[in-house]
């Protein structure tokens, strides 16, 4: 099972007026409610997680698992390929798809109104966060379903 996951509006707050507070390994703090939620998540569903995020290409995923388990969050970590076509979010997770279409048991955490343009079969598995707000108990639930679901089909 795998969580597609952005990072700006799931795990950090997104307003564009607020300034972000930094960890002290250098990277964005992660909201503590988000936090506890992904926890939950990987927790209920064993899931790993492939970045989605602008920030990906950023780090390498060595520094990416070091910023997650700084946070407390132990996951698997993998990433969607470096965005050198400037593709839209909607597009690079096509992409994704189409390299990997064994792979159904997936769902995708994101705030990127580009989504709503995906196919109808993969748009059923986005669940949408809200940017002020990042990843809630709302959004656990419905993560946690996406993923039971589709393991019932594998």
């Amino acid at each position: 099972m795998l969580l597609l996951l952005d990072i700006d509006g799931v795990m950090v707050q997104a307003a564009s007026w607020k300034k972000v507070e930094f960890h002290p390994d250098g990277f964005f703090q992660f909201l503590p409610h988000a936090i506890n939620n992904l926890r939950e998540i990987i927790s209920e569903t064993g899931a790993s997680i492939v970045l989605t995020s602008s920030h990906k290409s950023t780090y390498s995923l060595q520094e990416w698992e070091h910023i997650f388990h700084n946070r407390g969050i132990a996951a698997q970590i993998s990433k969607l390929d470096d965005n050198l076509h400037s593709w839209s979010r909607k597009d690079e997770i096509l992409n994704w798809i189409h390299q990997n279409p064994q792979v159904d048991d997936f769902v995708i955490l994101d705030d990127d109104s580009s989504l709503q343009e995906l196919p109808k079969a993969i748009k059923e598995k986005v669940v949408f966060t809200k940017p002020l707000v990042g990843l809630n108990k709302e959004n656990v639930a419905d993560a946690i379903e996406i993923l039971n679901r589709a393991a019932v089909l594998v």
